[in-house]
């Protein structure tokens, strides 16, 4: 019995369909993907060091947030507690010095909003030293 040997074909892969998957996946990759960088707060924190003299803190910008969310800024309370109300007066106090060391200090009850609404005001007038107020509370 003799029998017929098939031609030998080489075998053909089709790379279309995969090429198709990784496109896609490519596609949504690229899509998923957030290139936008949210705003950013920059923090340096505190280092210890030797309290300042009295003489130093007479020149500073002090805001205070009470429990209400009001602000007071340098000893004067403001009409409202509105973000333009406390730029103007923060803006009207200072002038165009920028140079001098802010410090924020909120009441244990007060909003969260309230505190990143002064910090975002006076990152947006330009102030690089921004401190905030903590109190240590007495051992137990």
């Amino acid at each position: 019995m003799k029998l017929q040997s098939r031609s030998k074909e080489a075998p053909e892969v089709n790379l279309t369909s995969l090429i198709d998957v990784v496109l896609l996946l490519l596609v949504f990759f690229m899509v998923s993907t957030s290139f936008v960088r949210e705003a950013e707060i920059s923090l340096r924190l505190p280092q210890a060091e030797a309290p300042t003299s009295p003489s130093t803190l007479d020149e500073v910008l002090d805001i205070t947030i009470t429990q209400t969310g009001s602000y007071i800024v340098n000893g004067r309370p403001l009409v409202n507690n509105q973000r333009r109300t406390l730029r103007a007066a923060i803006e009207r106090l200072m002038g165009d010095n920028r140079d001098l060391p802010v410090i924020i200090k909120a009441d244990a009850e007060s909003t969260h909003q309230a505190v990143v609404t002064a910090m975002d005001v006076v990152g947006q007038l330009g102030f690089v030293q921004i401190n905030i107020a903590t109190v240590t509370p007495p051992e137990a």
